[in-house]
C-alpha cells in the first residue's frame, strides 16, 4: 500500500541560503537573515536537490492545510530576504491636521493632534520594520512580512475612533498599498 503524502515545493533562488535543523528555519539573502520555528506545525521540513520541501504523511484535512502555511512562511521569508515589503499608509483627516513623528529609539509611532486631542496616540514598532513619513504618507519597510504588516495594522488600529460614527468621522491613518520591495 503507497503513503499518503500532502507536499509542497518551494525553490530556492540564486543568492539565498537555507538552512533546516528540525523544523527551524534560517534564510540568508541579500537583504539580511530571518529565522522562525515551525515546531507547533506537524510537518516534515527538509531540503532536496535546490529545493524545500514540506510534506505531512498521511495527513488529515487540517494537517494537509498546514503543509500550505508552512510553505507559504518560507515562501514568505525567501520574498523578504530578496526583496523585501513595505506598506503604504495615508493620513486622512478633516479638520484637525495630524502630524505623525516616529521615535526610533523607543519603536514607536506618536499620531499628533488627532480629532484635536491633545495627548498623542502612540503606535508600536514591531520587530525590524522601519516606518518613514513623507508627507501626509507613512511607508513601513522590512524583510519580515509579519513585523511590517503588524506594525501597519498598530497604526491604522491607534487612530480608530471609538463611540462616533465611523461614517461620518471618517479621520486616521489607513493602509492603501502593500507590496513586495523596499
Amino acid at each position: 500500500m503507497e503513503d499518503v503524502i500532502e507536499e509542497r515545493t518551494i525553490s530556492i533562488p540564486e543568492g539565498v541560503t537555507l538552512e533546516v535543523h528540525g523544523r527551524e528555519v534560517k534564510v540568508k539573502g541579500p537583504k539580511g537573515s530571518l529565522s522562525e520555528n515551525l515546531s507547533h506545525l506537524p510537518v516534515e521540513i527538509s531540503i532536496r536537490d535546490g529545493t524545500v520541501v514540506v510534506l505531512a504523511k498521511w495527513p488529515k484535512k487540517r494537517e494537509a492545510a498546514k503543509v500550505g502555511t508552512a510553505a507559504a512562511h518560507v515562501r514568505n521569508m525567501i520574498k523578504g530576504v530578496t526583496k523585501g515589503f513595505k506598506c503604504k499608509l495615508k493620513v486622512v483627516y478633516a479638520h484637525f491636521p495630524i502630524t505623525v513623528k516616529v521615535n526610533e529609539k523607543q519603536k514607536k509611532v506618536l499620531i499628533e493632534n488627532f480629532i484635536g486631542e491633545k495627548t498623542p496616540r502612540v503606535a508600536t514598532v514591531v520587530g525590524e520594520a522601519k516606518v518613514k513619513v513623507s508627507g501626509d504618507e507613512l511607508i513601513v519597510e522590512g524583510i519580515d512580512i509579519q513585523d511590517v504588516t503588524q506594525t501597519a495594522a498598530n497604526i491604522e488600529a491607534s487612530t480608530k475612533i471609538k463611540e462616533k460614527d465611523q461614517r461620518v468621522f471618517l479621520d486616521g491613518i489607513f493602509v492603501f498599498e502593500r507590496s513586495e520591495g523596499m
